[in-house]
């Protein structure tokens, strides 16, 4: 830190690439805090799994994609250690193992706070600062929508922030005190909070018809997930609309899609930058269960067909929008068609969803996280 920052209060971040949304989730907040807050704040983001675990932990990221894909035993792993008991049990086991680069950790990022937007680091750097007489507010800021795993809640943070009423129960569980939980909201890009531009606008820019109903299919950044056969069965069913597919670095694919003889509209993307547009233009989003996307869907008042999640920790995201009215669970193709179809042929039930989607946004959440971060660092008084 150089000297003209010197007083400024220091957040370290701590995630891990254990899929995008930890990332996505701090980047969204120091975000925030540089829009509510300009130049009070310096910042670290520590990948603790990357740089601060002993083999094999420290290969999480790399393997986390493959892993969680084996459904059955992502969801078996899942559900066993989700208990806090257990989690006490498997943290205590691993302490002796880990304590060292937990140490250094706390040794070379000296910081004012530390915020956590991952389950895994939270009870065990905890432990670690107790050790060391590290008194420094945690902040853990949950970033999935319902299904919490008992590894968020540790009862010395300063404070939970957590997205949804429905994880309060499990906070409760884990021993966690109602005063330390907060329900804000799940923190994304300022992009996607902001109203840029009407509807029609944004599909001038894009190019897309205004006389079709748009579905907007993604398959997050890896362009993951059944996309060419959804695409091609949409396109046979010669429904009255226009599709958008978002391949992202799946060159492969988009290259694929790009050959096909389409008898509808059809636009095929590659990664892009611009998902805030794409969802204010489109009327349906078919998607995984991702709760960033989710998140981002809602604010932009999009009705959601979910076609897949991931066991144990995305199963929560799909009960939570299919009992608020914001969408539907279609893990087959067929399901999918006949939802589309259902919301066409009937309007009011589309509009519906709409207006829960609506409800259920939170755009001001990563605003309200950084103010929390700022009452908390007194930065006012700065």
């Amino acid at each position: 830190m150089d000297k003209s920052s010197a007083k400024k209060p220091h957040i370290v971040f701590l995630f891990s690439d254990t899929g995008g949304g930890h990332r996505s989730a701090a980047e969204a907040i120091t975000e925030a805090l540089d829009l509510e807050y300009p130049h009070k704040f310096t910042y670290e983001m520590v990948d603790f799994f990357l740089n601060y675990s002993p083999p094999p932990l420290n290969l999480a990221g790399p393997v986390y994609p493959t892993w969680s894909k084996m459904d059955t035993l992502w969801k078996f792993s899942f559900d066993q250690s989700d208990d806090p008991d257990r989690m006490r049990v498997i943290y205590s086991m691993f302490w002796p193992y880990i304590r060292l680069f937990l140490y250094k950790l706390l040794r070379e990022h000296p910081c004012d706070m530390f915020v956590s937007v991952h389950p895994l680091i939270n009870i065990p750097l905890l432990r670690a600062m107790r050790r060391r007489e590290i008194n420094k507010p945690y902040l853990i800021v949950v970033t999935d929508l319902v299904s919490t795993h008992a590894a968020w809640f540790a009862n010395e943070a300063s404070q939970i922030i957590i997205p949804t009423q429905q994880a309060v129960r499990k906070a409760i569980r884990a021993n966690v005190k109602p005063d330390q939980l907060k329900i804000i909201g799940l923190p994304v890009a300022d992009r996607f909070c902001k109203l840029v531009g009407e509807k029609k606008n944004i599909r001038d820019k894009l190019g897309w018809p205004h006389d079709k109903v748009v579905i907007l299919l993604v398959g997050g950044g890896e362009g993951m997930g059944p996309l060419e056969e959804i695409s091609r069965e949409i396109n046979d069913t010669n429904l009255d609309v226009a599709l958008v597919v978002i391949t992202g670095r799946n060159k492969k694919l988009k290259k694929k899609l790009e050959n096909v003889k389409w008898s509808i509209p059809v636009h095929i993307y590659g990664f892009v930058k611009d998902m805030p547009d794409f969802m204010r233009a489109a009327d349906f989003l078919l998607t995984k269960a991702g709760p960033g996307t989710i998140s981002e869907a809602l604010i932009a008042g999009l009705p959601i067909i979910l076609y897949h999640r991931i066991s144990g920790q995305e199963e929560g995201n799909v009960s939570y929008v299919i009992d608020e009215g914001a969408g539907v669970w279609a893990p087959e193709i067929d399901d999918i068609i006949e939802t589309l179809k259902y919301w066409l042929e009937n309007p009011s039930k589309r509009q519906e969803a709409v207006d829960n989607a609506k409800r259920l946004a939170r755009p001001n959440a990563s605003r309200e996280i950084a103010r929390e971060i700022a009452s908390r660092l007194d930065v006012h008084n700065r």
